[in-house]
């Protein structure tokens, strides 16, 4: 299995954290803008499966490895047996659960290896709490908890700010732009913590006010740009938009 068990260097908890971003962002790629390529994969007629998320930020579906006990622990074992036992929507969140473990697993591992004390467990657990779950991603929980309060532009008015992505305040699709931005208040302190929990759909990375983003039509779930590969000109001829999961998803029994 290319790269799943391969030895690394990590020897800090900064180390081990961008190895596990690494692999939380294979996993959220694979789970959203790769999800037809995975659900593919995943056939319920090959042996038990396992979903692996990559250091360099790719995923692979394959075998578990042979070697007894593993260099690394393993992910769950059969994802692709339940595929077509539950709704695609409950099977994703299931392997994003499942995911969210192992991921946990690997980390703790490595500290473990390489002898971390109590502060760097706990300074390695803080980097990975700051980031969402690949479960919260998927259901779009933290969205939710932030909907009434979207990203603001840090105090600043959405008329005058000059670092929005909108290309123009008066076109008619502007609200599908970027995260829409608050006028300023008293509150603005208790905006600037709340813009930050506006999570791409895609790579489940926080929102900056410097950077594009776009609302899918079907699903209302927020974008950056790069990572769907729209560019702000392109969005002015988009009369609706559907993200890469909305554009590939189709009915299955």
């Amino acid at each position: 299995m290319e790269g799943g068990t391969e030895a690394y260097n990590s020897r800090t908890p900064e180390d081990v954290f961008r190895d596990f971003r690494g692999r939380r962002a294979g996993i959220v790629k694979a789970l959203t803008t790769d999800v037809e390529k995975f659900y593919q994969k995943c056939d319920p007629e090959k042996e038990n499966l396992c979903l692996y998320g990559l250091p360099n930020e790719t995923w692979e579906v394959n075998l578990p490895v042979e070697e007894v006990p593993p260099e690394l622990p393993e992910p769950a074992l059969g994802i692709n047996f339940a595929r077509d036992g539950m709704s695609e929507k409950d099977w994703l969140s299931l392997v994003a659960v499942h995911s969210d473990a192992w991921l946990l697993a690997v980390a703790f591992y490595f500290g473990a290896r390489f002898g971390f004390d109590k502060e760097s467990r706990k300074q390695l657990f803080q980097m990975i709490n700051s980031l969402p779950t690949i479960y919260e991603v998927m259901t779009g929980i933290t969205k939710k908890q932030s909907k009434e309060k979207p990203p603001s532009s840090n105090g600043k008015s959405n008329k005058s700010s000059s670092k929005s992505s909108r290309p123009s305040e008066s076109h008619a699709k502007a609200s599908n732009m970027a995260p829409p931005m608050e006028e300023h208040s008293e509150g603005e302190d208790e905006d600037e913590e709340d813009h930050g929990n506006t999570l791409c759909g895609a790579c489940g990375e926080n929102y900056a006010n410097d950077e594009f983003w776009i609302c899918c039509d079907i699903c209302e779930k927020w974008f950056h740009g790069k990572c769907v590969k729209i560019t702000p000109a392109r969005a002015e001829h988009i009369k609706q938009y559907k993200c890469p999961a909305c554009t590939t998803k189709r009915v299955r029994t």
